[in-house]
């Protein structure tokens, strides 16, 4: 096992580092750190080619302006909190507006539009970067320095993990994720209509015009959210739901987990036979089937609609607005932790 790096660009007089981390095994993940974007997963179908199996640009230019997020590290609140405001011990604290009225993804400057600082480490049985990042006071309007370091770590059992950890000095919201686009075809050669997806959730968030949740939490039976035994993703997306049309024509809903770190979330490609499995402690996982995705030229590929899909594992958007849903508060004294894992395996 081994980590390459390299610079990648520069953004100013910044330079932005690529750093792959490769298995024994083939496996690669290539991530940057700025907004330690994960540009490139290698892993092989079942004829045995390696491709890549997300989406990514091969320079920095296009990161620096999109607004889709690609790879990065999100927070410090994944999701939208309604109309960018929330009160928290009795105080009303202003957020910057990035969507709409709303706040997204942690705002204008989120976490993946910073620098990280990067470290590798390398055990006996995996290798890993650790980035760390401070997100000081009032930083896009939220409360507390909070101290953060995420680790992307890979193994030789193809095992992938990203693993969060903070810690603040005043109560502060901070729910973090990946916005990795997934497309098991390989190198984008299709998009991901014909990708089964599977995974145990009994339900879903209901979501108004803007795509925040309203605070009703819906049964996903007799429904396309009804994902258990698994699903082709066109099947679900060509529903009349009206949840399906809300969001563009496909999936961007919040799903609450039934079970932890029990294959809860399957991804696979027919064709090629990869598949992905996600296990995660998280409360839920937003599915995203990039219905907002706008036509763009990327290496020779065209970026469109249902191009790739994201699965964030993350605590429930603008949670801290409604009662109902589990809050992610950070107080002083107090760790945040989150984990997740994504292994890489081929069905014949």
């Amino acid at each position: 096992m081994e980590v390459i790096q390299k610079e990648w660009g520069k953004i100013g007089d910044k330079p932005v580092i690529s750093f792959t981390l490769a298995n024994d095994k083939g496996i690669k993940i290539t991530c940057l750190n700025y907004g330690g974007i994960i540009t490139k997963i290698i892993t092989p179908d079942n004829k045995g080619n390696y491709e890549n199996i997300v989406i990514g640009f091969d320079k920095i230019e296009p990161y620096l302006n999109n607004l889709s997020y690609f790879g990065a590290i999100i927070g410090r609140v994944a999701g939208r909190i309604k109309d960018a405001m929330f009160d928290l011990n009795g105080k009303t604290y202003i957020l910057n507006k990035n969507e709409n009225n709303n706040h997204l993804h942690g705002g204008l400057k989120g976490f993946n539009r910073v620098f990280w600082e990067p470290e590798i480490v390398q055990k006996e049985k995996e290798i890993a970067i650790q980035l760390s990042y401070l997100s000081v006071n009032e930083e896009e309007g939220y409360p507390g320095n909070v101290e953060i370091k995420v680790t992307y770590s890979l193994n030789n059992n193809n095992e992938f993990s990203i693993s969060y950890g903070a810690i603040s000095d005043q109560d502060t919201l901070l729910s973090m994720t990946n916005h990795t686009y997934f497309n098991l075809s390989g190198n984008l050669k299709r998009d991901i209509l014909n990708h089964v997806l599977k995974i145990k959730s009994d339900q879903f968030l209901e979501l108004d015009e803007e795509l925040i949740p309203t605070g009703v939490i819906l049964d996903v039976t007799n429904t396309p959210f009804d994902l258990r035994e698994g699903k082709l993703i066109k099947e679900g997306i060509t529903s009349n739901h009206l949840q399906i049309k809300v969001a563009n024509g496909g999936y961007d809903h919040p799903f609450i987990l039934n079970t932890h770190n029990d294959e809860e979330i399957m991804l696979w490609d027919l064709e090629s036979g990869r598949t992905l499995t996600i296990e995660t402690d998280e409360l839920g996982v937003v599915v995203y089937t990039g219905n907002q995705l706008k036509e763009n030229d990327m290496y020779g590929v065209s970026l469109r609609k249902y191009l790739g899909i994201c699965l964030e594992t993350q605590g429930l958007p603008d949670a801290i607005h409604h009662p109902n849903f589990p809050y992610y508060i950070l107080k002083p004294g107090e760790k945040y932790s989150s984990n997740t894992i994504y292994k890489f395996s081929v069905r014949g």
